[in-house]
Order: C-alpha cells, then structure tokens, then sequence
C-alpha cells in the first residue's frame, strides 16, 4: 500500500452498535466508557478506524437515528466531554473515529419540528420539513402513496389536518431539503464534529434526501436490471440526482479541515453505475458496496458482483468497500448456514428464510472474511463478526424493541437479532458486556451458551474466528499487495475463485461443492480452515505468497 494515498482508500473499519458493544455504568446499555474501556481490544484487533452508531441526544424510538439534538450525547451514551475524551484516547492508539450522521430525517423531538407542530398550517417553521394538506373532500387521505419501510404510510395527520412525511417511523419527520436553512444547519454540524476531531462521516440513508417537489404517486414496480441500456424509472424519493449537489457541498466543508477526513454514504442503488455517482471527483470518498453484501454464495455472482464494482468506482477513482454484515441486516453468517443462499432483493434484507446449518454457516463466513479482505478497497466489519456470532433468530416476542416489529403489524421480527449485546468472558449472561456486580440485564437477552463466542474463550485459540480475523488483519497491513489497489482473475476450476495481487499475493476461494487444489509455485500464508492433502475444502478460501 502507498505511505502517500489517504487512509480511508484501504481502511478496514470497525462498526460499534454502541447499546450493544460494552456497557460501562452497569445499566445494561452500552455506552462511550464502555467503548473507551475496549479500544485497546480493537487496536489490537488491527482495524483502522472505529464507525459508531448515533450517540446523539435522542428519544430513542428507532434507537438513536430520531435525533434530537445532533451536537450533544444522550445521556444514555455519555456526555459531550466522554466524546471528546473518546476521540483523543482513540487517536493516542492510532485509531479514527467516525459517527453516524442522520441528515434525511429528525426526531419528532427536535426543535425545529416542535416548533413547526406549533406553529400550524402555513407558518415558515413548517417549510423545514414536508407537511402537506391531505388528498380527499376533507383531507382524509395521505397526500400521496408513499410507504414507510418500518411498515404503514409514510404520512401522519397532525390534529391541525396537515400531514407530515415520515419514510420511517412517525417519530422520524422527513427533512425539506429544498430548505436552505436545512443545508445551513448541517454543514454547521459537520464543523462542530470535525473541529471536535472526528475523522469523517458515515451518512444515514444518503440516497434519500432529495424528493420529488410534485410528491407524485408511486411509479410501478421495476426491476432496475430489466429493459433497455440507459433506461431508468426515476423514483421520487430515492436515488435522485438532486442528492450529489448536497454532498459536493459537504465534501468542500471536509477540505476545510485537516488529515483526510472523509464520508462513506449509505447509498441504495439500482446499479453500480448509480452508486458511483456519489464518489465522483468533488463528492463524497466511498460508498458501503450493497451488492456484495447481497450476493449469492456463488463464484458467478460474487465474481459478477466484484467485477461491476471496481470497474464503476475505479471508472469515477473511487475506493471500493466491501461489507459482510451491519445492524440493519441479518448476521452473514446466519445467511450463509442457509444451504442454497439466493442473491437478496431488498425487501429481503431483515430475515432470509430456509433450514438453519450454522457449522456451514461458520465454514463459509470464514471464507467470506479472507475474501472481503483480500480484496481491492476498503473493508467495514460488524462488531462481533469476527467473533463469529450468528443472528439471534428466536428473541421471545415480549422482548423484541425494533420499531419494525409493531409498524408490520408484528409480522416481521425486524433488526434486534443482529443487535444482541457481544460476549466478552465468562460462562453466563452478561458475559463481561456489563460490569461485574452490575444488576441491570442487558437491553436485550443474550442466548445461553454464548460463552463460547466471548473475546476471552477464543484468544490464543488458533482454529478460532477470532484470531483467524486477527492473523488476517496483520497479513493485510504487512503484505505490500493488499489495500487499495486492482486484482487479476486467474484460471480456475468451476465454482473457484482464483486472483493474484502484485506484487506476490494469490487468494483462492471453493464455493464448488469439491476438493480443489491451490496454484502451484504458492506457499500459505493463512486458510480458513486445515487443508486436506494439499486441496482447498468446499466453503474454504486460502491466502498465498506466489
């Protein structure tokens, strides 16, 4: 890797759910001490930076992304000065910090939306987010189709007989970004956050801020890959173009501030083409590469999948980002112990459904982990992945606290499995997520058993996905061909797949249902499992110098 390129072209970076990564009060939250307390854990674990959930003062109805104050921690979290403290102490152990930023929507709590419920139909404070007058004789029905994707209409009728817009939860208003007031008050929250010394941004459904001014009625439904070149249904609410002269806004107010700081953009796309749009030169750096996260396990799909991605982004001198898993989707090991895993649709983002094998499941992610991180770009890792944690699938119903669950009329269990507290030592529940002598549960019930995952059961154990994740990361920040950079496909057998990284780096990963061997001429530098007679089990990936 070159000592010149920024950092955030190959950072391997380390999302904390904070509620769920270490609780340091004992009131069964986690928390900025309980994060501050582990830093030396993923210092050593070898990542580059640290992405967080938002910490922002909040009601808490979707769990922090309803802000209510963006330049203030909830006291749940913390306070302002812990932040600081944060920030510095993870600097001290060369590590970057990186908030989530909620720019599409705000608490129902906040100010400007209290004052905008105030201050009735018509008023000035109400052009900050999207009210309108209802369709119907007496204004009865939404303004338009549109629906939330926590379930219901993304309308709510205030007492008044105006609606506001909410494509999530009615605590979540949608902001007007058409409002200059509303890009005034951002760019000012990124200078209080950089000037605090954050390291950049992760941006909350990036794709979403810019909406139809007309509030049209849905379009039909689509599939982006059908017709013919060039073709494309425009949405009123995502994906518009409308979106990148935010970010180019946003990105000179980064330039303003020194050591490369950077945003990396939630962004929903149709087609690689789409999403390279928003790390064009002048617009934001990187961009979470759903597409990986979504493939099948199959050497087609994912190779299809990681060829489109570094040729858009490389087109446009973009980094790529590969991502496995986050809070808002099913654990990727769960979804690969699902023996036939089919490429996702997005409606199918929370819950895959099929017979559960999670000794595969396990197989497969470890493959999964050397692949992504061998892999041109940047890499993010869901905190306890690399403990190998599988999706908590049977949560009992009374305990369930993701929005989702009622907005579906309980018919989808929502996101809570990926967001179980993470197990750090001992035998039972809190497994060291909360002081010892704490008396307060975790916020959500960890499964028996989970002693065996815990950061303490699988340090110094080899075979274990702990220290396979660690040897990993050390080999990638040693190895002169990983990072950024480019690959080149190499022969291989059906369902394998072989590249080489100059200089001297081979990557071989069996999703074929055989025995393969490895390149000759190669030596091992790491595998995902033991060998068998020299041939790379199905479900296994290997690293070698060549």
């Amino acid at each position: 890797m070159s000592g010149t390129a920024p950092w955030w072209r190959s950072a391997v970076i380390y999302q904390v759910y904070i509620r769920s990564f270490a609780d340091g009060n004992g009131d069964g939250v986690g928390d900025i001490a309980g994060l501050r307390s582990r830093l030396p854990y993923l210092k050593e674990l070898g990542v580059d930076a640290v992405w967080i959930n938002p910490w922002y003062r909040s009601p808490m109805a979707d769990h922090g992304y309803d802000v209510a104050d963006y330049r203030d921690i909830d006291p749940l979290f913390g306070n302002l000065e812990e932040a600081e403290q944060l920030i510095e102490e993870a600097h001290r152990l060369g590590l970057r910090i990186i908030p989530d930023i909620v720019p599409n929507h705000t608490s129902d709590q906040h100010p400007w939306f209290r004052a905008a419920v105030e201050a009735g139909p018509g008023s000035l404070e109400r052009e900050r987010y999207i009210f309108r007058p209802g369709r119907g004789p007496d204004g009865s029905e939404p303004p338009n189709d549109w629906v939330s994707c926590f379930g219901g209409p993304a309308w709510t009728r205030l007492p008044d007989g105006e609606w506001y817009l909410h494509l999530f939860a009615p605590e979540q208003p949608d902001l007007n970004w058409q409002h200059p007031d509303v890009h005034a008050e951002f760019e000012s929250i990124l200078r209080f956050w950089f000037s605090r010394g954050v390291d950049g941004f992760r941006i909350d459904v990036a794709h979403g801020l810019a909406k139809d001014p007309e509030l049209p009625d849905l379009p039909p439904a689509q599939n982006p890959r059908d017709g013919q070149a060039g073709q494309r249904l425009v949405h009123p609410h995502w994906d518009r173009d409308e979106v990148h002269e935010i970010y180019r806004a946003w990105r000179k107010v980064a330039d303003e501030f020194p050591g490369d700081r950077s945003f990396v953009a939630e962004a929903w796309a149709d087609t690689p083409e789409r999403l390279a749009a928003y790390v064009r030169a002048g617009g934001l750096h990187t961009a979470f590469n759903f597409d990986f996260l979504m493939a099948s396990w199959d050497a087609k799909d994912l190779r299809s999948v990681i060829d489109d991605s570094l040729a858009m982004l490389g087109a446009v001198g973009a980094p790529a980002t590969w991502v496995l898993s986050n809070h808002d989707v099913m654990r990727h090991l769960s979804r690969y112990a699902r023996r036939n895993v089919k490429r996702w649709e997005p409606n199918e983002r929370y819950a895959p459904k099929g017979p559960v094998d999670l000794e595969l499941g396990t197989r497969r992610a470890r493959a999964a982990a050397l692949l992504m991180l061998a892999l041109p770009g940047g890499a993010y890792i869901y905190q306890g992945e690399e403990l190998g944690l599988p999706e908590v699938e049977d949560l009992p119903e009374a305990v369930l606290q993701d929005p989702i669950w009622e907005r579906s009329g309980r018919t989808d269990r929502g996101r809570d499995g990926c967001r179980v507290p993470i197990p750090w030592s001992g035998r039972s529940a809190p497994y060291g997520f909360s002081p010892e002598g704490a008396t307060a549960a975790p916020w959500l019930p960890q499964p028996a058993g989970w002693g065996r995952f815990s950061v303490e059961a699988q340090t110094g154990d080899k075979t274990s996905m702990l220290e396979l994740y660690r040897t990993a990361l050390r080999l990638r920040r040693e190895h002169p061909a990983l990072g950024d950079g480019t690959l080149t496909w190499l022969d291989a057998p059906d369902g394998v797949l072989c590249f080489s990284r100059d200089p001297g780096f081979v990557c071989v990963v069996n999703l074929s249902a055989e025995p393969c061997p490895l390149p000759r001429h190669t030596e091992v530098l790491l595998a995902s499992g033991p060998l068998e007679s020299g041939l790379l089990a199905p479900d296994q990936a290997a690293w070698l110098a060549a």
